[in-house]
């Protein structure tokens, strides 16, 4: 029965993003803001104002080491926690922000833009610990 659960929930997947890719919506890669969970959104806000962020390692420098997302200088991908309901630990989904560093500040505009990143900022979202990502768009 479980197997069966686990094909279902694949088969709804694909259905899905056919039908978005179908319709020219988005690349497999790709997930709306608004299609984000909820805690994932809050987290996108943390971002936009700098913190305070719940757990100590928010902020840090993520590697890229799988070379799953696009090729960049070290430190150009930073990590955020985005929270899971119902377990006591950091879990396994994050934001990860690739941002080329400007000076001076442009003021921002949206969720998905931040004043010193050059044109805003990329953000990607994964669930399932970097195994994963999709670039987040409006």
């Amino acid at each position: 029965m479980r197997q069966f659960i686990k094909q279902l929930a694949l088969l709804a997947v694909a259905l899905f993003a056919s039908v978005a890719l179908a319709r020219g919506d988005l690349s497999p890669r790709e997930i709306r803001l608004q299609e984000l969970p909820v805690e994932a959104r809050q987290t996108l806000q943390l971002i936009q104002r700098g913190g305070p962020y719940p757990y100590e390692r928010d902020g840090i420098t993520f590697g890229n080491y799988e070379k799953r997302l696009p090729a960049a200088q070290r430190g150009h991908y930073r990590e955020y926690t985005v929270n899971t309901p119902g377990i006591n630990h950091r879990g396994a989904r994050r934001i990860v922000l690739g941002c080329e560093l400007q000076r001076p500040a442009v003021k921002p505009e949206g969720l998905l833009a931040l004043a010193q990143c050059r044109d805003g900022g990329t953000f990607y979202y994964t669930a399932d610990h970097y195994r994963s990502f999709r670039r987040i768009v409006e």
